[in-house]
């Protein structure tokens, strides 16, 4: 068959569907969407008006549960949740539990993992991975394949360069005391992280603090101040027309 939409989907007005397209019961898909090819939205999944969104992505994913997952339940999520005017890539996974806010781009092979909720005009770039239980606040800017661990959470406008990586278990994987202490990162307003970064668990990047290319950061930071090294140490102030209060958006 070209497309299957379940006679309990709700579908706008102006909506266009490629081939192969999956409609799953109770979906909701608001007027002027564009539907690619071999889309699947999974039952009861929102999609607000003027969504696009591109081939063979996945909406509304139940996730996969490992018989020794220390972060993932065996627990039925809630519908995925899309604002309005979202741009979703080519074989995006949007899992079930996670909300989009409007104008948010969720670039080509990202994923958004379940309970996760993601601001408004938020850029999540190519190949990007956002695991459960992490709030990602509006207009970040997350770029080419980064990595945010799970029980992380980044404010208004931070900016995570390409390859940056999150870790939430200073255990690594070994003896029951992890289980007591998992703690992804927090970035602050204002907050940047250079290009191959490592932010360790449960650190929080102060506001307006940028963390160097390449930085591994070990503690905290102080608000306003360039940290690099391995491990991270403070370099210098920010500029003064670097500062987030002193951009004219």
């Amino acid at each position: 068959m070209v497309k299957y939409i379940d006679p309990t989907a709700k579908i706008g007005e102006g909506v266009t569907f490629g081939r192969f397209v999956v409609v799953s019961e109770n979906a909701e898909i608001g007027d002027g969407c564009v539907i690619g090819n071999g889309v699947v939205i999974h039952p009861g999944a929102k999609i607000g008006g003027n969504v696009r969104v591109d081939d063979n992505t996945v909406i509304g994913k139940q996730p996969m549960k490992a018989a020794n997952s220390a972060t993932t339940s065996d627990q039925k999520l809630p519908p995925a949740i899309i604002s309005d005017d979202c741009i979703i890539g080519t074989s995006v996974v949007i899992y079930a539990g996670a909300t989009l806010g409007k104008r948010v781009l969720a670039a080509d092979l990202s994923t958004v993992r379940e309970n996760v909720s993601v601001g408004d005009f938020t850029i999540i770039g190519r190949g990007v991975a956002i695991e459960n239980f992490c709030k990602i606040g509006s207009y970040c800017k997350l770029e080419t394949n980064v990595y945010i661990t799970a029980y992380s959470e980044l404010e208004d406008r931070v900016f995570v360069a390409p390859c940056a990586a999150t870790s939430n278990d200073n255990f690594v994987g070994r003896t029951k005391e992890r289980f007591k202490h998992f703690k992804g990162v927090t970035v602050k307003k204002g907050g940047r992280i250079g290009v191959n970064a490592t932010i360790l668990p449960g650190k929080v990047i102060a506001e307006d603090t940028l963390v160097a290319a390449g930085a591994l950061v070990t503690s905290d930071t102080l608000p306003r101040k360039i940290v690099a090294g391995v491990p991270a140490v403070v370099f210098r102030d920010v500029p003064e027309e670097q500062l987030l209060e002193n951009q004219d958006w």
